[in-house]
């Protein structure tokens, strides 16, 4: 059975290696990002004929990725139980009912932070295109994972034990927990109270504080590259190394020449 044109081009788009699939994914980074800034301001304001008509606007494009994605997944089940993509849902939800229901469920909008979970697939994009990531690839993957983390933990603190109508401050108080929770530093005057939030906060501690230490040691480790050993397989090397630490064979990373 022959492919349809259009999951062609979309799966090429989503899944390809071309510079126009790497951009375009870089470009759905930034309207994510974007996105996400708009939610967290628009939590504080009141509903508006431009607030609604932006909304709706959001919603189609956020749905139209949302399918797209799930057309061309080789496994739609597991894209269906990934947590960002059961938080798209519940924006998409949020975004086309809220008109229609007495309760203010905008709060739920801010768990699109979620979304930036999906940002690790640019990892990929990056260590072909980029010298300086391929370079400090532990850095930068031991920043993401706490910058991600930092993020996620803040938009669902937001969301499930501050109130959402004071929009920004709300937002800003809750990243404020995070980070003094993470830090450890403790200074006692934002917490939570309920079984709930301690519980949440434990999760943070714990989470946190390991992805902490492993970016301070990532930062000031000494570099290595990946290159992996014929012999034992050994995949970490100085990045002069000429024979393997661990079994002594040759080992012939490629490094950059220099020309006359």
């Amino acid at each position: 059975m022959s492919e349809h044109p259009l999951h062609r081009e979309l799966r090429l788009l989503y899944n390809g290696r071309s510079e126009r699939a790497k951009r375009f994914r870089y470009a759905l980074i930034v309207f994510d990002v974007a996105s996400i800034l708009y939610f967290i301001v628009a939590a504080a304001l009141p509903y508006t004929t431009p607030l609604t008509v932006t909304n709706a606007v959001l919603g189609v494009i956020i749905l139209a990725d949302f399918l797209a994605r799930l057309w061309v997944a080789p496994d739609r089940l597991q894209m269906l139980r990934r947590i960002y993509t059961i938080a798209d849902i519940i924006v998409l939800v949020s975004l086309f009912v809220a008109p229609f229901v007495p309760d203010d469920i905008t709060f739920l909008r801010i768990l699109r932070g979620l979304r930036l979970l999906h940002s690790y697939h640019l990892v990929h994009d990056l260590r072909r295109d980029s010298d300086l990531f391929r370079r400090h690839e532990d850095t930068f993957l031991a920043g993401m994972n706490l910058f991600v983390f930092i993020f996620v933990t803040t938009s669902l603190a937001f969301a499930l034990f501050f109130e959402a109508h004071t929009g920004v401050t709300a937002y800003i108080d809750a990243l404020y927990f995070t980070v003094a929770t993470l830090t450890t530093t403790g200074f006692g005057d934002i917490t939570l109270d309920l079984p709930g939030g301690k519980l949440f906060s434990v999760l943070v501690m714990v989470v946190g504080v390991a992805l902490f230490v492993q970016f301070a040691r990532a930062l000031f480790q000494p570099k290595k590259v990946k290159y992996t050993c014929q012999e034992c397989g050994l995949n970490r090397h100085d990045p002069d190394a000429v024979h393997c630490k661990h079994c002594g064979a040759s080992v012939k990373i490629p490094t950059h020449g220099f020309s006359d």
